[in-house]
């Protein structure tokens, strides 16, 4: 296999016989150990190595400095802004904008731009127009370009921009003094130096050999064109004909201005390779329809490799850093060793995750009577994060559980604590003065309970490396307040940027990197991903504070620049290659379409090779989702006897109305929810849905009653009792209800806020509606109230004759005038009119009457429970929405068409048929021919929690 750095190495070889008067210079470390290792490999007898170095360690050499990190440079370059800015913003919100003007200033310097000129308005240009011996005719044009079109638009738009821009020169020169007192230096800064100061270079002992370079900066091309002119330094092109020799290959852009040098020119070889038209190489395109089905794709292409595979000629390309666990996961057990060269973004991790939503909790805290509270949601985040979970998990159960059942909207620190040292330390309100220390020991508590998550660990380095940069940063900053919500954004914006380095041997292995890693290095089969338009290469745009034509005028590198980088790192690859599988998804991500590469359109126009494209389906199933149907096999029937009462007298549980109304309305749904015990999620609620007020409001009458009854010491209420539960037994009724509903203790408080209050309130004025109601009726005596009722119920089935329980709780029962009442509260608009009997039971009725068939239901009940009665027993609805209006009538009513309404006055007129009716239900549903299926009626289904299941 062609190796370009095994070449050159051999080359140099030959060549030079001492080669530790050498100092080769390569583009990155990466290329730098490849060369290492082939020279080594090509050098029969020991010798002393080469000095082996980049670029950058050449101009940090001569400079006697490295770069401070971005951080305090920023801030250096904040502390500048605010001295020259009236009004300046806070550190955490110029940090997007001192990041784009600090990468600026580094343009400026290395490719030696004249800030001052540069930064120059339009009413200034005599004074540019006066000095012509670094901008051509052409040059000049493009900034009266810029500032005329600029003059077009709105006067607002212009006047920011100006104020900004005139800002820009002091700001930069102020920045340079500024960092020359505190002996700080960005990398454009040190370059520029060097560059500038070139003759004061003296002769090096050592020869300087430059290895595989593309496209110079303004200073590396000073730099090496003195060294190659003065020095006799060499140069070693990784170059190829195809897109030399094509003036339209954007590729080739660098290099054919670099072939027109009076000085470079001369150091191209006399015969330029071919590669790439020789090898004719096998290239495959894949279409996927999703990101993440390109992992399996790789995995599937590399398992195609033999157990003998030298897996050091294969690299994988991820141009999208968050494909690399995906593609590591699904990798064939045949590769032992991978060589990942790519950072992994920290803000992807789920460590990462967790100290943010720590913070962010921060933001939602409540303290009452000095209380501090923690609203449910982002407790509830945290609680379910793998960390807590594994520090205390009966804790965290329990606590989301109570959390649920008592709709805990916000939750006590106290409560919190009781899981112990862990949850102490994250659930406290912290205080802005010890942000930086809390969030250290938070780190370091975490990392002591990581000891087998190496990669955890890492992740927890990383952020804590970079906490204590910020932290020593800060401490230096007295004049810069740190607040909560400041520390939080700077966390996020700063964290926005680290990337977990991986460690590994780079010479053995599998090889996976990004793109610009490969570079000088050759692989027999390549895979890249992301092969689309936007990602490889990637999307226009450059985040710089000079517009475009000001950009090229001054020869800042543009996108045309940034294009011919990404296509050269491309065609790079297939100057070894022998197989190239490159995948690209076709769908859509962010609005925009999946469309493939252009390098991938380009290669099949100009190559003239065979390219195979395959498109990856994953199988869709485009027709209806089958009728679900549950048979009633034998486990199914076991399942249905647990509502059959033993030869003891007892069963395992009982049918409520509420169940049966269920398999009326659809058969399978009773399955999933009574038989398969499939639940709806339960969420903690914080808002009032009709089911919560109905609850409270069933809870508040009960204790209103009940609570006379025992003061009273009598169960008959007469009209005179009703002004004294008004005025003094509403309120204390609806707090013991509300504290009944969220499962509280005696003495927990109750003290309601928001939406709450709102509904006690509301919840007042019904009771004291339905009080004026109960005046009216007085006197009558209370038999119950929310009173369990139960009965045995005889049906045939193919085993024989099954008693079956029935169960249901009467919300109140009493006695007025010698009739027995049977009082359901609804919260809801139920009708109380139903046509017949039948139609309570017929599930083909788009109007059938459930209301009607529960207390109907609760009829059948009471008489089994008191079989000796004798007295009417007359169902009530007393539904809330109809509580106000003048004309209530509680009592259900029998209509049936053109006819008048009957009020049913005693439920055992209507008995037979009631029974009759339910025992051919229950028939029904003991019947093993007849199936759980689904409804036809799909307006059933709108509001269904097993929609999802059915696929309705």
């Amino acid at each position: 296999m062609h190796s370009f750095l095994r070449n050159t190495a051999a080359s140099i070889l030959q060549e030079y016989q001492e080669l530790q008067n050498l100092v080769i210079v390569l583009p990155n470390r990466r290329a730098g150990l490849f060369f290492t290792q082939h020279l080594g490999a090509l050098i029969e007898k020991p010798t002393w190595m080469p000095e082996v170095k980049t670029i950058e360690d050449v101009f940090y050499q001569y400079a006697g400095q490295r770069p401070s990190d971005d951080l305090t440079l920023i801030f250096e370059l904040y502390k500048v802004y605010q001295s020259l800015h009236p009004e300046p913003e806070t550190f955490d919100r110029f940090y997007f904008w001192g990041e784009m003007i600090l990468k600026d200033f580094n343009d400026l310097d290395q490719f030696m731009a004249d800030a001052k000129k540069l930064y120059l308005h339009l009413s200034e240009i005599k004074e540019l127009e006066s000095d012509l011996s670094f901008l051509s005719n052409s040059q000049i044009e493009l900034i009266r370009q810029f500032w005329n079109s600029f003059e077009r638009q709105d006067r607002s738009h212009q006047e920011k921009f100006l104020k900004f821009w005139q800002m820009l020169s002091p700001i930069y020169q102020a920045y340079q003094a500024s960092l020359e007192v505190s002996g700080l230096a960005y990398s454009g800064k040190l370059y520029r130096k060097v560059a500038q100061s070139l003759d004061e270079i003296s002769k090096p002992e050592k020869h300087f050999i430059f290895i595989g370079f593309n496209a110079f900066t303004g200073t590396e091309e000073k730099l090496i064109r003195h060294f190659i002119s003065e020095f006799g330094a060499r140069i070693f092109w990784d170059i190829d004909g195809y897109y030399l020799d094509d003036a339209n290959q954007e590729s080739g852009l660098f290099f054919r201005e670099y072939q027109k040098d009076k000085i470079f020119g001369p150091t191209f070889p006399k015969e330029i390779p071919t590669h790439i038209q020789d090898r004719k190489a096998k290239i495959h395109t894949y279409a996927t329809p999703l990101k993440t089905n390109q992992a399996n794709l790789v995995g599937s292409i590399l398992e195609k490799g033999g157990q003998d595979e030298n897996w050091e000629e294969t690299v994988v390309i991820l141009p999208d850093e968050q494909m690399l666990f995906p593609i590591l996961h699904t990798l064939p057990g045949q590769i032992d060793k991978v060589n990942v060269t790519m950072g992994y973004p920290i803000k992807n991790a789920p460590v990462y995750a967790f100290l943010e939503a720590v913070l962010e909790m921060q933001r939602f805290i409540k303290v009452e009577e000095g209380k501090v509270l923690f609203y449910h949601q982002p407790v509830k985040n945290l609680l379910s994060s793998i960390y807590l979970k594994s520090e205390n998990e009966s804790f965290v159960a329990k606590t989301l559980a109570d959390m649920q059942e008592k709709n805990q909207i916000y939750i006590p620190e106290s409560t919190l604590h009781q899981g112990g040292a862990l949850f102490q330390l994250i659930f406290q309100q912290l205080k802005s003065e010890i942000l930086f220390p809390y969030l250290s020991v938070l780190m370091e508590q975490l990392a002591e309970r990581l000891t087998d998550e190496p990669l955890q660990r890492s992740y927890l380095y990383q952020c804590f490396k970079q906490l204590n940069r910020l932290r020593e940063i800060f401490e230096k900053q007295e004049s810069t307040p740190v607040d909560r919500e400041f520390f939080i954004r700077l966390f996020r914006q700063v964290f926005r940027e680290v990337k977990l380095p991986f460690e590994g041997e780079p010479l053995q292995g599998l090889q996976v990197m990004g793109v610009l890693e490969s570079r000088n290095l050759d692989f027999r089969r390549v895979i890249i991903c992301n092969m689309n338009e936007d990602s490889f290469p990637p999307s226009a745009g450059l985040n710089s504070m000079i517009p475009f034509n000001i950009r090229k005028a001054f020869g800042l590198p543009v996108q045309e620049q940034n294009d011919a980088i990404y296509a050269y790192t491309f065609y790079r690859l297939l100057h070894s290659a022998e197989e190239v599988h490159m995948i690209y998804t076709t769908a859509s991500d962010q609005g925009k379409a999946g469309e493939k590469s252009r390098y991938i359109q380009q290669m099949m126009v100009e190559l003239g090779i065979e390219m195979k494209e395959e498109i990856v389906y994953v199988p869709i199933d485009l027709k209806n989702t089958d009728a679900i149907s549950i048979s009633k096999t034998p486990e199914v029937l076991n399942l249905l006897d647990r509502y059959v009462i033993s030869a003891e007298g007892f069963a395992q549980t009982s049918f409520s109305p509420s169940a049966l109304s269920v398999y009326l309305d659809c058969r399978l749904k009773f399955y999933l929810q009574y038989l398969a015990s499939i639940q709806e999620k339960d969420e903690v609620k914080e808002e009032i849905d009709a089911a919560v007020f109905g609850n409270i409001a069933h809870y508040s009458m009960e204790f209103l009653y009940d609570g006379f009854r025992k003061r009273k010491n009598r169960d008959v209420l007469e009209k005179g009792d009703f002004e004294d539960l008004r005025k003094n037994w509403v309120f204390p009724s609806i707090e013991l209800g509300v504290r009944k509903f969220y499962h509280l203790e005696e003495n927990a408080d109750t003290k309601l806020s928001g939406q709450m209050a709102i509904v006690r309130d509301v919840m007042q004025k019904y009771m004291v509606r339905l009080l004026e109601i109960d005046e009216e009726d007085a006197p009558f005596r209370l038999v119950s109230m929310e009173k369990a009722h139960k009965a045995q119920f005889e049906i045939k089935t193919l085993n024989g004759i099954k008693k079956i329980s029935l169960k249901g709780f009467i919300d109140r029962v009493d006695e007025k005038e010698g009739t027995i009442r049977l009082i359901d509260y609804k919260s809801g608009g139920d009708k109380k009119v139903f046509s017949n009997v039948q139609s309570l039971f017929d599930r083909e009725d788009k109007n059938r009457n459930k209301a009607a068939m529960q207390t109907m239901y609760y009829g059948l009940l009471y008489q089994a429970m008191h079989p000796e009665n004798s007295k009417p027993l007359k169902p009530a609805l007393f539904n809330f929405k109809e509580i106000f209006k003048e004309d209530f009538n509680p009592y259900l009513q029998q209509k049936e068409p053109r006819a008048m309404a009957v009020e049913v006055a005693d439920y055992r007129h209507y008995q037979s048929e009631y029974e009759s009716g339910l025992r051919t239900m229950l028939e029904e549903m003991y019947d093993p021919e007849v199936h759980f299926s689904q409804t036809d009626n799909l307006e059933k289904c709108k509001y269904c929690p097993y929609s999802e299941i059915c696929g309705r």
